[in-house]
């Protein structure tokens, strides 16, 4: 269910708001974009690709930093209120964890250019493919939610983010078997346990900017709620 927040009074408030949220959707198509190529980078040992998710991950930092400016602005000059106030604090919060999404990027980028100039597996890293996707898919949708304002998106983020987990923990437990049997694999197992790692990050951070469209539109903090709760509180705004 979509939610729209009233107009203002002031124009010039409105378009601050607007831009404020427009930025917020391209840096999160930049940090999509950074998951996506890195992760391809690692599929197909591309290195010039990996070297692109690198030097973008300087971009989303200035992006994060010229949104916070913004939104300190609007705090100190509107003092805004109720749903406003909150959408300036979803915004520090989810630009903070599109930051973080970038970062992890990035390390995978890295490790992508290690793994180009070793001998590839049987599967092709292929695990890491679908892991890799399964999260973008979940930052996809969580920005998607944030701009149409849909709170269910984080009921289904959270369900996502379960399966990630599992997935996870379940390379973990191939992985340390490899470094058992091949040995002499030892520091592409590793390499592959890191990427693991940052993709399972990043799915928590898509999770993350799920809690905080509940928090925007119901003005509930659910960070640290489980699925039930999160359903209860959508259910009770509903009736």
């Amino acid at each position: 269910m979509e939610k729209q927040f009233d107009q203002h009074i002031s124009r010039q408030f409105n378009q601050e708001l607007e831009m404020l949220r427009q930025d917020v959707m391209a840096m999160g198509g930049v940090a999509e974009e950074m998951v996506r190529d890195a992760v391809a980078a690692v599929m197909e040992g591309d290195t010039a690709k990996a070297q692109r998710v690198i030097d973008m991950d300087d971009q989303v930092n200035e992006m994060e930093k010229e949104i916070d400016e913004q939104s300190t602005m609007i705090l100190a000059r509107r003092q805004p209120t109720a749903s406003d106030l909150r959408l300036v604090l979803a915004i520090i919060r989810t630009v903070n964890d599109l930051e973080r999404i970038g970062d992890e990027a990035e390390k995978i980028a890295r490790l992508a250019v290690r793994l180009a100039d070793v001998d590839r597996p049987r599967g092709n890293y292929q695990e890491l493919e679908n892991m890799g996707n399964t999260v973008r898919g979940m930052l996809h949708d969580a920005l998607d939610g944030f701009a149409r304002l849909v709170p269910e998106t984080a009921v289904k983020l959270v369900r996502e983010d379960e399966k990630v987990d599992v997935e996870y923990e379940g390379l973990l437990r191939q992985y340390y078997t490899y470094l058992v049997e091949e040995p002499r694999n030892t520091s592409r197992v590793l390499d592959c346990i890191w990427i693991a790692r940052s993709i399972e990050r990043i799915g928590d951070h898509a999770k993350n900017i799920g809690e905080y469209i509940i928090y925007l539109v119901e003005g509930k903090d659910m960070r640290h709620a489980t699925m039930e709760e999160m359903e209860k509180t959508i259910s009770d705004s509903r009736s």
